[in-house]
């Protein structure tokens, strides 16, 4: 697997040839596992589907993918875990949207969850999205992974979307509006809310691997811990510059909200070069891999480029 002299390849074009072959892979696998609009309750199903299809980067299968096949694995051979990851994503951001939360009109360019239906079947969207996801973890392809390691899979995939990762975020993110919080605390806050999925994603994949050790594991959590990071600055980055049509919700949500965010606590600047200081330890920590990892390295570039 490892290759001393580094990658061959420009993970740019690993990237570019591989997303569309990772989102039309999820995209059919998630359209496999959600219900039919046509089973009862019919209501609910639909606006699963609604929530889930159609939409959004994928980041998060794509980082199962990636992972996956950096270990030799065929991503097709991996939707169990790609499909858990982006199923708890999208429970995450239904939730979010509701008036008790962020109180969002659009996401992904159209009307949240709550506003296309209506709030109670928002919160039953996201409740029965969250179980399905540890259903196709339990259940679903997941490589060459036995029992033992789709236990340690859900175990992970269970830390990662509770209060000791994605909830407990969004929990610290709801008590610090309004307040003043250094960087120590940011970093804190967002390696619950954004990073412990993103890790979750990459340590799934690398799970679906019967011959991993751990300290693979260790430098693909490092890089994984890394690139969440990047991702949530960039993310604030954008709240400033994007627009509402590039963002495919409201833009300047975050300083209404009187939220912490990078550009707020370091200056624009400084947090864009924070951003790329995240991605470069990330590619350091992929140092030990050989080009089959390049589209890990894609996307760490990627998340800093990125405008959505």
């Amino acid at each position: 697997m490892s290759n001393p002299s580094g990658p061959t390849s420009n993970p740019a074009d690993s990237l570019r040839d591989a997303l569309p072959r990772y989102q039309q892979q999820i995209e059919s696998a998630l359209d496999r596992l959600l219900p039919p609009a046509s089973t009862i309750p019919g209501k609910l199903h639909e606006a699963m589907r609604y929530s889930v299809l159609g939409g959004g980067k994928r980041l998060r299968p794509t980082l199962v993918y990636a992972t996956g096949e950096a270990l030799g694995l065929k991503a097709a051979d991996l939707d169990g875990p790609a499909c858990a990851v982006e199923l708890i994503h999208a429970y995450s951001l239904v939730h979010d949207d509701l008036p008790a939360m962020d109180d969002d009109d659009l996401r992904r360019g159209k009307p949240s969850c709550h506003k296309a239906y209506d709030e109670a079947t928002a919160i039953l969207v996201g409740d029965a999205l969250q179980a399905l996801a540890f259903r196709s973890v339990a259940e679903g392809p997941a490589g060459q992974a036995g029992s033992d390691a789709r236990l340690k899979m859900i175990a992970s995939l269970g830390i990662a979307a509770g209060s000791r990762g994605m909830v407990g975020g969004q929990a610290m993110d709801l008590e610090a509006e309004g307040k003043d919080l250094n960087i120590a605390q940011l970093e804190d806050l967002h390696i619950h809310k954004t990073g412990a999925l993103i890790r979750a994603s990459v340590m799934l994949g690398a799970l679906c691997h019967a011959g991993h050790h751990q300290a693979q594991l260790e430098r693909l959590d490092r890089y994984a811990k890394c690139i969440g990071l990047a991702f949530q600055i960039q993310d604030d980055i954008l709240d400033v510059e994007g627009t509402t049509e590039e963002l495919g919700k409201a833009s300047g949500a975050d300083s209404r909200l009187l939220k912490a965010t990078y550009p707020g606590l370091l200056g624009l600047s400084e947090a864009k070069r924070h951003a790329r200081e995240m991605t470069d330890r990330a590619l350091e920590s992929l140092a030990g891999f050989g080009q089959e990892a390049d589209c890990l390295r894609g996307i760490a570039h990627y998340i800093i480029e990125r405008r959505n």
